[in-house]
């Protein structure tokens, strides 16, 4: 028997007024004009429920382009889902935070491209977004809603992790997110202009370390670091189809963010088919869920049922095929990939392919 999932990603848009060059959104980006309707979504959030699934991530682009976000809140309480907006911030205001407390939102993730104004625009391209996400982040925190910060952290901010812990403890977080970039989609494409040095990365870790001495209890603070630097992967979001699914803004179902690029697969789409038999019977999610699916050195590694192979995603953008260990393993053999590329991002300059509507430039 399959479990159910337990949190859904509701890529609500992939709209958003931000331009970062790391964004996890793939890079052909659907229009507005696809995006599934009020009722669709409603229905997607109905079969949720009855799936099993107990947290939904309201997500993009910039979920706040959707007007129907308080509706969408709403109904998700209504079915007993946790509820947490992943957002910018830059289009949250007194009037449009009051509906969404009115209608249940139990959690707020604000992301920061930076601790300085000036970082945080060179990233997100917008001018004036920190003081928009100050103002965001003193909104919130007035009402009362718990709110989380995420930093994306790469080569040109990673020296600015301490004021990054400052300013959390200055709009009232409760929890941090420290996270480094992952190299998918718009970051890979950037990779070289973002991926830090391996001392940068040492460097972080020992700040996230003293920050967490320093706040205690305090502020949970959550540390990601790229897999660049590591021996071992980590397991694709837990697991291919065990614990989590995202469905983006045209209503196709993905065992993760990025699982779109896997070439020569028919991806379900919730406008055609329930969410039940998706997850438990649609060929990407049987793709890799488990071990069986698995080739050497994975196939008789001890390692096998921890890190389940490894990203598929990441095995797919480096060596061309998802079905091979990850090359961040060092038992795979392309794990010179991985080393090639911290030599190729040593040499790199800091100019950037920025994150755009109609897709990367000719």
């Amino acid at each position: 028997m399959i479990s159910p999932p337990m949190s859904l990603l509701a890529e609500l848009t992939h709209r958003c007024p931000l331009r970062c060059p790391y964004c996890s959104n793939p890079l052909s980006l659907e229009q507005k004009s696809s995006e599934l309707s009020t009722e669709d979504w409603c229905r997607v959030l109905d079969e949720a429920a009855e799936l099993g699934v107990l947290q939904v991530h309201f997500s993009g682009g910039e979920p706040m382009a959707r007007p129907d976000l308080p509706a969408l809140v709403r109904h998700a309480v209504s079915k007993g889902l946790y509820t947490n907006l992943i957002t910018s911030g830059v289009l949250l205001n007194e009037q449009n935070l009051a509906e969404l407390s009115a209608a249940g939102l139990d959690h707020v993730q604000l992301s920061f491209q930076d601790a300085t104004p000036d970082g945080a625009e060179l990233i997100g391209g917008l001018k004036d977004a920190q003081n928009r996400k100050l103002a965001a982040a003193q909104i919130i925190v007035a009402d009362g809603i718990p709110l989380t910060l995420n930093f994306v952290i790469h080569r040109l901010n990673v020296m600015r992790i301490p004021q990054m812990f400052d300013l959390a403890e200055q709009l009232g977080a409760r929890r941090v997110e420290i996270a480094h970039t992952q190299y998918y989609g718009w970051g890979l494409k950037n990779r070289g202009a973002l991926l830090p040095s391996k001392e940068q990365l040492q460097q972080s870790e020992r700040d996230v370390a003293a920050a967490r001495e320093r706040f205690g209890s305090r502020l949970a603070i959550d540390f990601v670091t790229p897999d660049y630097y590591a021996d071992e992967p980590k397991p694709c979001m837990g697991g291919w189809g065990e614990r989590f699914l995202n469905i983006t803004p045209s209503g196709r179902v993905l065992p993760c963010h990025a699982a779109e690029s896997i070439p020569n697969i028919s991806f379900p789409n919730v406008r055609e088919d329930s969410l039940k038999n998706i997850w438990e019977n649609s060929e990407i999610f049987q793709l890799f869920r488990g071990t069986s699916w698995m080739p050497e050195p994975c196939r008789s590694c001890d390692r096998r049922d921890v890190d389940k192979g490894g990203c598929r995603c990441q095995a797919l953008a480096l060596t061309g095929r998802a079905d091979v260990a990850d090359p961040v393993c060092h038992r795979s053999s392309h794990r010179h990939l991985i080393d090639e590329a911290i030599a190729e991002a040593a040499s790199h300059d800091e100019t950037f392919i920025y994150r755009q509507m109609s897709g990367l430039p000719s």
